[in-house]
């Protein structure tokens, strides 16, 4: 069942969003080579329980930490540990925060030190194709035409858009109905109406489209080990027009490329 918002729950959402914002930014500031991931995980949990919220993923269904972190091959769900950044690496840091009873969830995808240009047009592009994403996703269009514009973007480069992993609703719960692919056809799919809200997170692949589920039972990588990118906001759906709720700028005031 999907659940749409007032404007008064889209305004909490908002402030949730803006504690992510800045952990993100925190973050950022720390994102180098020779940093543990588990130390950006110890930073974004430490902002923001110091500003009153709780990471929505901490023991979302037993996973151990505040921070989503997936370096290279990794996709999504990697878990911080002691894995050093190095110079070439790429890292999405993908979080959430729980604030007065609702949720937001943004993720976003780093270069470390000199990366191949390759892996930083995949980079753009990825981020790039979530904008594309964000212009379809309109009141009276339908989650098709979000999908479409996605997948339209970056299969023209050769890449590999995951499908076995979506976007969703947020909101009380971190996840959601409705289900929003990366993958689709305009027209198709339930329509966007007054009060939805959406996470948009496009996960592209260098290589193939093709994933595995590592043994840890969480880590999803890429089949073939090339890179993937990952980033995502939370929409909050209009008629007069779509906001987005989540921000990246924190991240991009410390951290660009």
């Amino acid at each position: 069942m999907v659940y749409y918002k007032t404007r008064e729950e889209v305004e909490l959402i908002k402030e949730s969003a803006l504690i992510l914002g800045k952990a993100h930014g925190e973050v950022a500031k720390a994102i180098k080579p020779g940093v543990k991931t588990i130390e950006l995980d110890k930073i974004a949990e430490e902002f923001i329980r110091d500003n009153g919220g709780v990471p929505s993923f901490k023991n979302y269904n037993g996973f151990p930490s505040s921070l989503c972190i997936s370096v290279n091959e990794d996709v999504v769900h990697g878990f911080p540990g002691d894995y050093e950044l190095k110079d070439g690496d790429i890292i999405s840091v993908d979080g959430g925060v729980f604030y007065k009873g609702f949720h937001s969830d943004s993720a976003y995808t780093y270069p470390i030190g000199e990366v191949d240009e390759e892996v930083i047009k995949l980079l753009k592009r990825t981020k790039e194709s979530l904008y594309k994403g964000i212009e379809k996703a309109v009141f009276g269009n339908r989650i098709g035409d979000v999908a479409y514009a996605i997948q339209e973007h970056v299969e023209a480069f050769g890449y590999g858009v995951v499908r076995e992993l979506v976007g969703h609703g947020v909101g009380k719960d971190l996840h959601e109905s409705p289900e929003v692919p990366n993958y689709g056809k305009r027209g198709k799919g339930p329509k966007l109406k007054e009060g939805l809200v959406i996470a948009i997170e496009p996960m592209v692949n260098l290589g193939t489209r093709n994933v595995v589920q590592e043994s840890d039972g969480w880590t999803i990588r890429t089949a073939d080990r090339k890179p993937s990118a990952h980033y995502e906001h939370t929409v909050a759906i209009f008629k007069e027009g779509t906001e987005v709720l989540t921000t990246h700028k924190f991240i991009e005031e410390n951290f660009n490329f």
